[in-house]
């Protein structure tokens, strides 16, 4: 059951990721996710078998800190207004949203109890988890090595010589990435628990706490 609703609150997340893609790229005037049938809120056409489900899935029965991705949402920066700074608003629109997933979650979990050592059990798994799972989509979207959302916005401040490089390594963004994952895992792992830590503790800041997940 819990792998179950772990499953469940991953393809959410990943899906509202991309949703947020799309419709900001829309905002912005680009029409190529609408063309595509992607500002939908059917999960097959978000879905990575290997981002979206294997390794999330991995990595919370290893007890690690679970990251992923879906299929990245088609954007024609030619129509985008703005250009740069708007490719880097359609980027941010992703971590941003799980961001706002995991707030509302953990605020809604702490003014209803659900975090006391009396709430029900499995709300809490549940809440928590979505809690946990969102900060760790941002933090690892936002990591700024191609495709990953964190390089389209360095992309936008960055001079010529690193949005030349940056353009040369995209194609093989995703293999880098899984290679790290693979060469640099601890390292990975620190930066995921680091980061989703420290964005608890500014949580519990905006919302004083009277219980911790």
């Amino acid at each position: 059951m819990e792998i179950v609703v772990v499953l469940l609150i991953i393809l959410g997340s990943v899906i509202l990721h991309e949703l947020s893609h799309g419709a900001v790229a829309y905002w912005l005037g680009d029409r190529t996710a609408k063309d595509a049938g992607r500002l939908t809120f059917n999960p097959l056409k978000h879905i990575d078998p290997f981002m979206s489900i294997l390794i999330p899935v991995i990595l919370y029965l290893m007890h690690a800190p679970v990251f992923g991705g879906a299929k990245p949402v088609p954007v024609n920066y030619h129509n985008l207004k703005g250009r740069e700074w708007g490719m880097a608003l359609v980027a941010i629109a992703g971590p941003l949203t799980n961001f706002l997933i995991a707030f509302i979650a953990f605020a809604i979990a702490h003014f209803s109890g659900i975090l006391s050592a009396s709430g029900n059990q499995m709300a809490r798994f549940v809440f928590s988890e979505i809690v946990i799972i969102n900060l760790g989509f941002m933090i690892f979207n936002l990591i700024p090595i191609p495709p990953l959302d964190g390089s389209r916005v360095l992309y936008a401040i960055s001079p010529d010589i690193v949005r030349n490089f940056m353009m040369q390594i995209e194609r093989y963004g995703v293999i880098v990435v899984y290679i790290l994952i693979f060469l640099l895992g601890d390292v990975f792992g620190n930066i995921m628990v680091g980061g989703i830590n420290g964005m608890l503790d500014f949580f519990y800041m905006l919302l004083p706490p009277t219980h911790m997940l």
